[in-house]
């Protein structure tokens, strides 16, 4: 993706450090930044100064091969080991992070320069497989249609391009005369905040409703498709992604309106039998107390904006039911998710 005229990765190598866009900083400030050890990889993530399915295990993947980088003779293999599991303790949803953490492990006891290489394909493989997933996502967008999205699954949260947002770039991109209705995304406003933000930068019609606005629009008929992305699938087809998402999909089944999910390959788990096993991450209800944004002199203030003394419970994910979606867009295919048409597909 441009910005400013240049193309940008959410997250890169170069020699051994890794370069981050500092997502945290969105939409007010544009910043690139550097993590040069495993254990500022784990801050990065742990902050979500990096965040997103695809951006999560690229950054993981990375943070793993500077573990082996980092790693002496002497202490090789408990060295590499604790950075596995630390990087692992980081983010418990997000399957991708797990995926990649693995691979690079099994890549790096070969050597060091396998674990680099394994880390570089991964990332590599998330911005083809998301390019993939938008040509074939694309086909079932309409000119006209208007589009809900939750959270933010766009070029951030992958290496590039995106899942739920990927197809719209490309629909855009063809010509197609679509909509975008932006969920702010409560807690951290990740939707308007961040995917706002991508569509404004690529040109695409949008605007930012609350999140309890959704119903109301597909009532009215304007909404006529959600796309949105996944942290983890279960091998039944339940999927785990942003709170708020669930009440989306429901509202989507009542009123008779096709509620897709973008994930690639990396998303899925198959020891992961049901919704139900899919660990829930709690964040800080700091997230839910407080809210930043820059003053009249750009500079950025955190306030309170809720009832003084009143705690928050802040779950960072839901469990969205196999039985509310009506297809599951992959970079090889769009797949119907039942547990037998996962297990087809992930063989295949």
């Amino acid at each position: 993706m441009k910005v400013a005229g240049k193309d940008y990765r959410t997250v890169w190598m170069e020699n051994s450090s890794v370069f981050f866009i500092e997502q945290n900083l969105l939409p007010f400030e544009f910043r690139i930044g550097c993590a040069t050890t495993y254990a500022d990889c784990c801050v990065a993530i742990k902050t979500m100064n990096i965040r997103g399915a695809g951006a999560l295990g690229a950054m993981a993947g990375f943070g793993m091969a500077l573990a082996f980088l980092e790693a002496s003779d002497d202490h090789f293999m408990e060295f590499v080991k604790k950075a596995k599991g630390e990087i692992e303790s980081t983010r418990p949803t997000a399957r991708n992070l797990f995926y990649a953490t693995e691979k690079v492990f099994r890549s790096g006891i070969k050597s060091r320069d396998n674990a680099m290489e394994e880390a570089q394909k991964l990332a590599d493989d998330d911005a083809r497989d998301s390019k993939a997933i938008g040509e074939l996502g694309n086909q079932l967008i309409k000119t006209g249609n208007g589009i809900l999205t939750h959270c933010n699954a766009g070029w951030l949260a992958f290496v590039d391009y995106g899942t739920a947002l990927s197809p719209i770039y490309l629909a855009h991109k063809s010509g197609k005369n679509i909509f975008v209705y932006v969920d702010e995304t409560r807690p951290r406003n990740q939707g308007a905040r961040l995917t706002a933000w991508e569509l404004f930068n690529a040109g695409v019609p949008h605007t930012i409703i609350p999140d309890n606005a959704a119903a109301y629009l597909m009532s009215k008929g304007v909404i006529h498709m959600v796309i949105t992305g996944a942290d983890r699938i279960a091998a039944n087809g339940d999927v785990a992604n942003k709170i708020g998402t669930l009440e989306k999909a429901i509202a989507a089944k009542e009123f008779n309106i096709p509620f897709y999910v973008a994930a690639p390959s990396s998303t899925f788990d198959l020891e992961c039998q049901s919704g139900a096993e899919i660990i829930i991450e709690e964040r800080t209800e700091d997230e839910v107390l407080y809210q930043e944004g820059p003053d009249s002199s750009g500079n950025i203030h955190k306030i309170l904006v809720c009832s003084p003394g009143s705690p928050a419970l802040n779950p960072g994910f839901d469990i969205t039911p196999a039985k509310y979606i009506a297809g599951i867009i992959t970079e090889k295919t769009i797949i119907e998710p039942t547990a037998i048409n996962i297990a087809k597909y992930i063989k295949t």
